[in-house]
């Protein structure tokens, strides 16, 4: 039986400002970044959203959001790190490693990453190219419904595309 799949695409909270002493990979969510992180997953949390599995980047500032997606009950298993996931990851690769997963018949499944990659990931998904048209705000979220069988790309459906301002 085919798997339905329920991916949320969310992009990590406000961070730390680049700084050339600052390492891409170290920088971590603001108090204000966390703050608004956390009021985001509390209105995920009422409006009944829930993720069988968190994938998240190696890189801090994502990480840190997984985890506040965890700790606001959202995530009903522990957090995973993808590499695909990085600023340079491949949606190709990570569509490879996703045929490869066993995961019941319905799941909801939560990428946290980075703009412009999650846009352009959605892009990919539902119209089959990059178009540079989808924007990601800081703690917002693209739902997307991948189809039960074939290939996802051009084949998907977008559902949601939420700037945290909505949500808040």
């Amino acid at each position: 039986m085919a798997t339905v799949v329920e991916l949320y695409l969310i992009r990590h909270g406000i961070a730390q400002a680049r700084e050339i002493a600052l390492p891409d990979e170290v920088r971590s969510l603001t108090d204000k970044g966390r703050d608004k992180t956390r009021q985001v997953a509390q209105r995920l949390y009422d409006l009944g959203v829930r993720f069988d599995i968190v994938l998240t980047s190696p890189l801090v500032r994502s990480q840190q959001t997984a985890k506040i997606l965890h700790d606001c009950k959202l995530s009903r298993n522990n957090i995973a790190e993808s590499a695909h996931l990085a600023p340079d990851g491949s949606i190709y690769n990570w569509l490879d490693w996703l045929k490869e997963q066993q995961y019941p018949q319905q799941t909801q499944l939560a990428l946290v990453g980075h703009q412009p990659n999650l846009g352009h990931w959605a892009e990919i998904l539902v119209w089959g190219e990059q178009r540079a048209k989808l924007v990601l705000k800081k703690a917002g979220i693209i739902g997307i419904t991948l189809p039960e069988t074939d290939s996802p790309i051009g084949q998907s459906q977008l559902y949601w595309l939420t700037p945290p301002k909505f949500l808040l």
